[in-house]
């Protein structure tokens, strides 16, 4: 059996998406969650491995990589995809807020990827770690102050941990702005978001998951964060 591709928050958008993608190209897949939703029946139904990831505490994590090792002898790559949006306005507690970002954002890519090196090093060939940061790295974000600050932290490790693993596993970051909408958006956010990038469109999770398939395929691409933005730093 071929090393799985370990994809953190695989229950819905991108993590989902790419699930389903690298599933249909036959190659076998390791999903975390948070939330239990419908498609992770279908993920399991279709061969995936889905581990439920409770990550408030250090402990929570150093379970989840030992259940990642039980379940796999090497990794073809880890996709650190889970995330979640949050921001100070939603938030009374802005010290708990800062210290859940960073623990979803920073901590818990941190841990996998140290916890987990021996199993992408076994991999027959060169492995991968993909973090999926965001485009507020580069500005920042007044209404996500703790959000926008984990994410640089993950967008940085993205260059140590390149120069730590070389040359037997590469590590990247990509950087998306808008994706896909949420379902509860409204017509004026969505035409306000529209028009903070040139290309002015929603591009879809295929976006990101052709950027993805172009680190696999890459020999020599390494330390790199890849901007799918649709040129919105020229805006």
């Amino acid at each position: 059996m071929s090393s799985p591709v370990l994809i953190t928050g695989g229950a819905q958008r991108i993590g989902l998406a790419l699930a389903q993608h690298l599933i249909a190209e036959h190659v076998p897949v390791i999903v975390t969650y948070r939330t239990r939703h419908e498609a992770i029946d279908t993920l399991e139904a279709a061969g995936a491995i889905c581990l439920p990831a409770d990550i408030r505490t250090d402990e929570d994590i150093a379970q989840l990589v030992s259940r990642v090792q039980q379940h796999c002898t090497s990794l073809r790559a880890i996709v650190h995809n889970a995330s979640s949006w949050d921001c100070e306005e939603l938030n009374a507690d802005w010290a708990t807020l800062f210290d859940n970002m960073m623990r979803i954002h920073a901590k818990l890519p941190y841990l996998l990827n140290l916890g987990l090196v021996d199993y992408l090093e076994a991999h027959d060939g060169i492995a991968d770690i993909i973090h999926i940061t965001d485009y507020v790295v580069e500005k920042g974000s007044p209404k996500h102050i703790a959000y926008a600050a984990s994410k640089a932290a993950l967008d940085n490790m993205t260059r140590s941990f390149s120069a730590r693993f070389a040359p037997k596993i590469k590590v990247n970051a990509i950087a998306p702005s808008l994706i896909i909408f949420n379902e509860h958006d409204t017509p004026d956010y969505k035409a306000k978001t529209l028009k903070k990038s040139l290309m002015g469109i929603e591009p879809g999770c295929q976006e990101v998951i052709n950027s993805i398939e172009l680190i696999l395929n890459s020999r020599y691409i390494t330390g790199r964060s890849i901007p799918v933005d649709g040129g919105r730093h020229l805006k």
